[in-house]
């Protein structure tokens, strides 16, 4: 979103958010949802399925690959689906979205949507995906009750995909995209990342092939979370500079429509009723009104993406744990949860794991 002061034609920016309020919420043993120090409620739960990809995006990991988890210390089909249904029978969590790594790696995904749609209260169920492969799942994966697509797609050009990815497969992402929304997994979103000097060009590019398909783009400034820690807040593509290359070519104006806990600000695309969105990670954080928590392939609760301490919950699966046990563990990990993510903080320090494995 558009730095404090900052207009562009018809774009203006809206005041930061406040910081939360600081009152204590210890829920009592075996009560409550994922309530922090700081009054916020997690209900969003993001489950990372695979630390694997088949990409090998510059901005998130090395040509070379990563170490990959274990299999032993990846959670198992069922023990993915015992976690999320503890969090939505016992802890108020309402949305699901699975992640990676890929996700469609896992061979068990269809499974594990319909499980999860199968829940009493029903969650949305969402999926973030390179795209890669979606093309044949897609309908089974409507047919498992998956409401909605989120899809990385930083370019539209053939010889820059590869640059960013190392992979000649923008043609089947675009295909992928296609058969999501056949399927009627929509609305088909789509995440990109703009790096300087490399495709942030493609920024109008990207919208209009958006707005020609009808596919809601929202753009991420690039966060710290690479493997090789090469990230630089100097190198970083901002909601401001993206804000001035969309305007060169589009009118945008606030939309008036409530954010809530919504990570994106949205923009009217020349008076609407096409929206692009913009999530300002680093310039304009959102974390006063954060409502994530999150789940990693090996069976770990991390509060924060940028959290740099975990909670195991595979243990406590492996060894025994009740629903009520492992509901207050999660309750506990939850309240450690910090007021931001100090990126601006002289003392911040990059998380160990990258976003591979830790999921988006």
């Amino acid at each position: 979103m558009s730095p404090r002061g900052t207009t562009f034609g018809l774009v203006t920016s809206s005041s930061p958010l406040p910081d939360p309020v600081l009152r204590r919420a210890d829920p009592a043993p075996g009560t409550g949802g994922l309530v922090d120090r700081y009054g916020r409620t997690a209900t969003d739960l993001r489950v990372s399925l695979t630390d694997r990809c088949n990409l090998r995006c510059t901005y998130c990991m090395p040509p070379e690959g990563l170490d990959w988890l274990p299999k032993v210390e990846v959670l198992t089909d069922e023990e993915i689906v015992r976690l999320v249904r503890i969090g939505v029978e016992r802890l108020g969590v309402r949305e699901v979205r699975f992640t990676g790594g890929e996700p469609l790696l896992r061979p068990g995904l269809p499974g594990i949507v319909a499980a999860a749609t199968a829940l009493r209260p029903r969650p949305e169920v969402s999926l973030t995906t390179n795209a890669i492969g979606l093309a044949r799942v897609a309908p089974a994966l409507a047919e498992a009750g998956l409401d909605r697509i989120n899809v990385s797609l930083d370019t539209l050009d053939p010889v820059r995909f590869k640059q960013l990815t190392m992979r000649d497969r923008l043609g089947d992402v675009l295909a992928g995209m296609a058969a999501a929304q056949d399927a009627g997994l929509t609305p088909v979103k789509v995440n990109a990342v703009l790096l300087h000097g490399i495709n942030d060009v493609d920024a109008v590019p990207l919208l209009d092939y958006c707005l020609e398909h009808g596919y809601q783009l929202r753009f991420i400034e690039q966060m710290p979370l690479d493997a090789h820690h090469a990230w630089t807040r100097g190198r970083m593509v901002t909601a401001e500079d993206i804000l001035e290359r969309l305007s060169v070519a589009h009118t945008l104006t606030p939309d008036t429509e409530a954010r809530g806990s919504a990570p994106a600000e949205r923009w009217l695309v020349d008076g609407g009723p096409s929206t692009v969105g913009i999530i300002a990670s680093v310039t304009r954080s959102f974390c006063g009104t954060c409502d994530r928590t999150r789940l990693t392939a090996d069976g770990q609760i991390r509060n924060c993406l940028f959290a740099r301490e975990e909670s195991d919950l595979r243990a406590a699966l492996r060894s025994g744990a009740t629903d009520d046990e492992i509901a207050d563990r999660w309750r506990i990990a939850t309240l450690s949860k910090l007021p931001g993510h100090g990126i601006d903080d002289p003392s911040f320090l990059q998380p160990t794991r990258p976003m591979s494995a830790i999921g988006g």
